[in-house]
């Protein structure tokens, strides 16, 4: 019921998520090793990671720095890593798998993630400005199958705990889960108080699918951020609630979507940060917070992701607006 904050939350295969971790997308070599070991020290045992955050290496060396100093266990660490889109050839899934396990030090991870739902080309580049449509595969149901397939894999061989995904809506969910012998763990979305994504939610509580939420500040860091996009951190309604708590903004944006029984992942590497994002976890919001907070709601998303989309595809075609809206949640 939301209201009430859990410090973990058992995904279907009966495997544990700690609901509040540490994000490392953006965070640059020489600073997301010392974001990870301070995260850990400061309290935190959840790192999202992922190949395509170019980082894994150094948070690799991390971990172990803190397993040898005796900072954590690995078992007392979850560790979530991601398949990016170049990787979904049903050859490549295993390959791409223990790439990250190398880099990250690590005998098994804890979750895995499709990153995307359409594939590139191998030769695409790691620059997502410079992908082109000769780049792009797009998403197909059927591929996405056999992707899925080399997944479930990665279970059988223990390479993996618990395999998921990230950035599906309820039209590709659905196809999926046509195939699928292990539903989806996770389903690690855009979420925020501007893009709420109730209909989305309900549909992975009806699945048994755990909702995952990146970006609950907005991403004020994102690449092609407009001047004009609204900023939750700066909107009075959740400054008046931050005030009447005696807490910032972002723990307010933090602790929301914890309140609504999510998973929370937010980034930073900023020793300040990183202790406040954790306090968060302490904000005690009442009714009519969470009331208000609901209120602000626009159906706003941040990342378009248009870079994976040919280029006559719209927002409302590569969201599956449509089919979503038409969807009977059961």
């Amino acid at each position: 019921m939301e209201g009430n904050v859990s410090e973990f939350i058992t995904l279907n295969n009966g495997h544990k998520i700690p609901s509040f971790g540490l994000g490392t997308w953006l965070s640059k070599p020489g600073e997301v090793g010392a974001a990870v070991e301070h995260a850990l020290k400061t309290g935190y045992r959840h790192i999202d990671c992922a190949q395509f955050y170019f980082n894994e290496k150094e948070i690799g060396d991390a971990l172990q720095r803190c397993f040898k100093d005796g900072v954590v266990t690995r078992d007392q660490v979850y560790i979530t890593s991601k398949l990016w889109c170049n990787d979904f050839a049903p050859e490549d899934v295993e390959a791409a798998c223990r790439v990250s396990l190398q880099n990250l030090q690590l005998d098994y991870l804890d979750l895995y993630l499709v990153h995307q739902v359409a594939g590139l080309k191998k030769d695409a580049p790691c620059d997502l400005g410079a992908v082109t449509d000769e780049h792009r595969l797009g998403y197909s149901p059927e591929n996405m199958a056999k992707t899925w397939e080399a997944m479930e894999k990665l279970v059988e061989k223990e390479l993996s705990r618990s395999i998921g995904i990230s950035n599906f809506t309820i039209t590709k969910t659905e196809n999926l889960l046509k195939t699928a012998k292990i539903v989806p763990a996770v389903n690690q979305v855009e979420c925020h108080p501007y893009f709420q994504q109730p209909k989305l939610k309900a549909y992975c509580d009806s699945k048994g699918i755990i909702f995952e939420v990146y970006a609950p500040l907005g991403s004020p860091q994102r690449f092609g951020k407009g001047e004009e996009e609204p900023d939750p951190l700066t909107d009075p309604v959740i400054r008046d609630i931050a005030t009447k708590h005696g807490v910032s903004a972002a723990q307010i944006c933090i602790a929301y979507p914890l309140h609504r029984g999510l998973v929370v992942i937010p980034k930073s590497v900023n020793p300040d940060r990183i202790r406040e994002n954790l306090k968060a976890t302490e904000v005690k919001l009442d009714t009519e917070d969470l009331e208000r907070l609901k209120a602000l709601d626009r159906n706003f998303r941040f990342f378009k992701m248009a870079f994976f989309g040919k280029s006559t595809d719209t927002t409302e075609e590569l969201w599956d607006t449509a089919t979503d809206a038409a969807y009977q949640l059961q």
